[in-house]
C-alpha cells in the first residue's frame, strides 16, 4: 500500500459501509435539528425559544456523557449502535406527528412547543450514547496504520453531514414544507438500520470489564486532563462552537434581516456544506498533519473572522460566502481534531474519551445554539453574533500565545509510528 495513499482506509469495505451509515445518521440528525428549529421559530417568533431547543438536547447529552463512554467501553459497539438508531426513529416518528396538520389542529401552540421540547431532550440522551459508539467503533473497522487517513475522511463526512443535513433541510421546508421534511429524516434511520447490518460484530477490547463505574469515569478524566494535545484541541473547538454559533440565528437571518425566506434559508445553510465538501476532498490528498497545532489556530481565527462578517453583513451573497468560508476553515478544524483523538487515544478509552469530546464540543453547538438565543435577546441578533466572533478571536489569540508546546504540535511523528 502507498504510504501516501489518500484512499488508504476506503479500501476496507466495513469502512466504506461506516462512511455511509455516519452520513445518513449525522444528515438526518442535522436536518431534524433545522427543521425544529424553523417550526419552533413560526410558531413563537422568539430568539430565546430557538435557544430552548438547543438547551433541551444539550442538557442530557452532557449530563449523561461520561455514564455514556464507560457504558460504549463495557460493550459491544455494533448492539449499542442499533439501539441508538432506533431510539433515533421513535423521536423522530413523535416528531413527523407533532408537524402534521390534522394532529397539530388537536392540541395549542403551547403544547405542541413543550412536546417538542420533551422529544428534543429524549434526542439528546439518545445522542450521548451515539458519539461514543461511533468513534469507538471506527478503530475496530480499520487497522491502526490508517488510522490518520479514516479519520480524515471521517470526520470529513461528518462535517459535509452536518451541514448539509441542515442545507436540505432549508431547501426541503421551501419544496415539501416541515412536516414531509420530517418524513424524509425518517426515511434516514431506516436506511441507517440497513448499513448497520452489513457491518460484523466486533470485539471488546477493554481489559477491566465490570469496572466500577466511579474508577472507570474517573479514569477517563484524567485521561484527558493529562493529556494537554487533546485537551486542548477540545477546548479550542469548544470555544469556536460555543462563541461562534450564530448558525443557530440563521431563521431570524432569512425571515427578518435579510428576508429571503426558506430558499434563501436553503442557500445560507448550504454553504458551509459547499465549503466542508471542498476541504474533504483537499485533506484526504493534501494531509494537515504537519504543524496541526498552527493550523487548528489559524482555522478556528478564521471561522471567528467569518462569524463577525456574516453578522455585519446585510448583504445576501456577503453572507453565503462568509458562510462558505466559516465551512472551509471548520472543517479543517473538524480534520486535525478527529486525527488527534484516533492516534493519541488507547482502544480501551476510547468510548470515554468520546464522551468528553461530546461535552467539549459535540454538545457544545446546542449550548451554543442557547447562548445565541440568549445573547441575541439581551443585545439583539447582530449585536450577539458579532460578540460571539470576536470571543473566539480572543480565546484563540490568547491560547496560541499562551500555550506555545500546542503551536509546535506536529501528528507526522506519531502517524509514522503507527504505519511501521
Amino acid at each position: 500500500m502507498n504510504k501516501n495513499d489518500p484512499y488508504a482506509a476506503l479500501r476496507y469495505k466495513e469502512f466504506n459501509v461506516f462512511l455511509l451509515l455516519r452520513f445518513v445518521m449525522v444528515f438526518g440528525w442535522s436536518m431534524q435539528f433545522i427543521v425544529i428549529e424553523w417550526e419552533v421559530y413560526s410558531l413563537t417568533k422568539s430568539a430565546l425559544s430557538l435557544g430552548i431547543v438547543g438547551l433541551m438536547e444539550v442538557i442530557p447529552a452532557i449530563s449523561m456523557a461520561l455514564f455514556a463512554g464507560h457504558i460504549v467501553d463495557q460493550n459491544e459497539k455494533k448492539g449499542l449502535l442499533l439501539k441508538c438508531i432506533l431510539g433515533f426513529l421513535l423521536i423522530s416518528f413523535g416528531l413527523f406527528l407533532l408537524t402534521w396538520p390534522p394532529f397539530k389542529s388537536n392540541y395549542s401552540s403551547e403544547e405542541i412547543l413543550y412536546s417538542i421540547y420533551f422529544l428534543v431532550f429524549l434526542g439528546g440522551l439518545v445522542r450521548a450514547f451515539l458519539g461514543p459508539t461511533i468513534f469507538s467503533l471506527l478503530s475496530l473497522i480499520v487497522p491502526k496504520k490508517v488510522y490518520s487517513n479514516a479519520a480524515t475522511w471521517s470526520s470529513s463526512v461528518w462535517q459535509i453531514s452536518s451541514v448539509l443535513g441542515p442545507a436540505f433541510a432549508g431547501f426541503s421546508i421551501n419544496l415539501i414544507g416541515v412536516h414531509w421534511s420530517m418524513c424524509s429524516v425518517l426515511g434516514c434511520s431506516v436506511f441507517a438500520l440497513i448499513a448497520l447490518s452489513q457491518i460484523s460484530t466486533k470485539p471488546i477490547l477493554n481489559p477491566k470489564i465490570g469496572e466500577p463505574i466511579i474508577q472507570s469515569l474517573k479514569e477517563g478524566i484524567k485521561f484527558v486532563y493529562n493529556n494537554k494535545t487533546i485537551l486542548g484541541a477540545l477546548s479550542l473547538d469548544m470555544v469556536a462552537v460555543l462563541f461562534g454559533g450564530a448558525v443557530a440565528l440563521l431563521p431570524i437571518y432569512a425571515q427578518d434581516i435579510l428576508k429571503v425566506g426558506p430558499e434563501g434559508f436553503g442557500f445560507l445553510r448550504a454553504s458551509p456544506a459547499l465549503g466542508a465538501f471542498i476541504i474533504m476532498f483537499i485533506s484526504a490528498y493534501v494531509p494537515l498533519n504537519k504543524n496541526a497545532g498552527m493550523k487548528l489556530l489559524f482555522s478556528i481565527f478564521a471561522f471567528g473572522i467569518c462569524i463577525i462578517i456574516f453578522g455585519i453583513s446585510t448583504i445576501f451573497w456577503l453572507s453565503v460566502i462568509a458562510l462558505f468560508l466559516s465551512g472551509v476553515v471548520d472543517g479543517i478544524s473538524v480534520v486535525i481534531r478527529q486525527t488527534i483523538l484516533q492516534l493519541k487515544t488507547p482502544d480501551h478509552m476510547r468510548g470515554r474519551v468520546a464522551a468528553v469530546n461530546s461535552i467539549f464540543v459535540g454538545s457544545s453547538n446546542e449550548l451554543g445554539a442557547f447562548e445565541s438565543g440568549v445573547a441575541a435577546k439581551l443585545m439583539g441578533t447582530v449585536s450577539s453574533v458579532v460578540f460571539g466572533g470576536t470571543m473566539t478571536l480572543i480565546i484563540v489569540l490568547f491560547t496560541g500565545f499562551a500555550s506555545p508546546t500546542f503551536r509546535k504540535l506536529d501528528l507526522q511523528k506519531d502517524i509514522d509510528e503507527h504505519e511501521k
